[in-house]
């Protein structure tokens, strides 16, 4: 009786283990079957790798000058007793700006040219007598000598009352002025600035190994930080005949019109001489390229291969695609393009979006929903 109940216990364990064992294989053989069913194709964006004429940029920054640009400021002292213009105002070559007090000058002016009218007189007088022999030569050499003084001495107050006036030197827009009506100002003293803005230089370095490369009459595109989105053409108008000791740079000046006024003198520049013969290179969408501290790479799209080097296909019988990762030398990087010198052939087709979700051989399916690539990130950096 007790063997029969130890047998019977031994025969519901045995099938207890049966049914666990059982369950156990049939969830390694799901797990199986869901590890070896084909992954669905990541959707990504892809381009062509287009070849196109590239025109060489030499990158620089400089800063804008005036074409003419002063401080106006006095060469002698007094009391202002005209400020004849506004702030900001557009002024013409030889207006009046500011008038100083000339009171005690032309008091001084008006004698000396009494004196003058004199010495004429004397002079006209002389010259009739000395030729009757009525005064002496050298009383009409006197004479003379007395009239050449005041002619300079009335010279000389007139260009002391000049001092007392200023006057713009070309035309512009003057500045905010710094004076007043009854201000004493010493000499020196700066009134206000005057910028012709009609066109602007841009003064900025090269490399000297870079002095072979540029010529005058280059184009020159610019862009200051006022107006990012816009870019300011001008040409290469002077290179200075001399390399810096210090720097190992050559200064180099573009001039660039401004007819709207939109640039003022002391703006930063960004700007880029346009090398000439433009060359044909492989271009890529930057978005196609991921940054990383050991190189810089990016996903071509390639069709899928068996071991005897024939294109494995789908059930649909087209080629499988995958993504392959390849490590690529870049160049220049210009308005979302990148120049590839290394790495990329003309006529591949690149991941511009979803390459963040692949790896290398990974099943990739083109996609057409634009989408994909509006959503894309900028070129990521591992």
């Amino acid at each position: 009786m007790l063997r029969r109940r130890m047998l019977i216990m031994l025969g519901v364990v045995l099938l207890i283990v049966l049914v666990l064992a059982g369950y156990k294989a049939f969830s390694i053989y799901t797990m199986i079957q869901g590890f070896s069913a084909p992954k669905p194709p990541i959707s990504v964006a892809v381009a062509t790798a287009k070849e196109q004429p590239w025109q060489a940029r030499l990158p620089s920054v400089g800063t804008l000058t005036a074409l003419q640009g002063v401080d106006l400021s006095l060469e002698v002292a007094g009391t202002v007793t005209a400020v004849q213009f506004e702030s900001g105002q557009k002024v013409k070559a030889g207006q009046p700006i500011v008038q100083l007090d000339t009171g005690v000058e032309s008091a001084l002016l008006e004698t000396a040219q009494a004196d003058l009218g004199l010495a004429q007189v004397d002079y006209s007088r002389g010259s009739q007598l000395v030729g009757s022999q009525a005064i002496s030569k050298g009383e009409f050499d006197r004479l003379s000598a007395v009239l050449k003084k005041n002619k300079a001495t009335v010279n000389q107050l007139q260009a002391s009352l000049a001092k007392k006036r200023i006057l713009a030197p070309f035309s512009g827009t003057i500045g905010i002025r710094q004076v007043d009506v009854g201000d004493y100002l010493a000499s020196g003293t700066m009134i206000a600035t005057l910028q012709d803005l009609s066109s602007l230089y841009v003064d900025f370095f090269v490399p000297e190994q870079s002095v072979p490369k540029i010529a005058l009459g280059q184009p020159v595109q610019i862009i200051v930080s006022a107006y990012p989105a816009q870019t300011f053409p001008g040409t290469l108008s002077a290179i200075n005949p001399k390399v810096e000791n210090s720097t190992r740079n050559v200064q180099v000046r573009a001039t660039l019109a401004n007819p709207d006024g939109k640039l003022l003198p002391g703006m930063f520049a960004s700007l880029q001489v346009m090398l000439p013969d433009p060359q044909p290179r492989i271009v890529v969408p930057e978005s196609a390229i991921t940054y990383t501290l050991y190189g810089n790479s990016l996903y071509v799209v390639a069709q899928k291969k068996r071991e005897d080097g024939t294109v494995e296909k789908d059930d649909k019988g087209e080629p499988i695609l995958i993504a392959e990762r390849r490590f690529i030398e870049t160049g220049e990087r210009r308005e979302g393009e990148v120049m590839i010198t290394k790495g990329v052939q003309k006529g591949e087709k690149v991941v511009t979006a979803g390459q963040i979700k692949l790896d290398n051989g990974a099943h990739i399916a083109i996609s057409d929903d634009k989408t994909l690539a509006e959503k894309n990130s900028p070129p990521r950096v591992d």
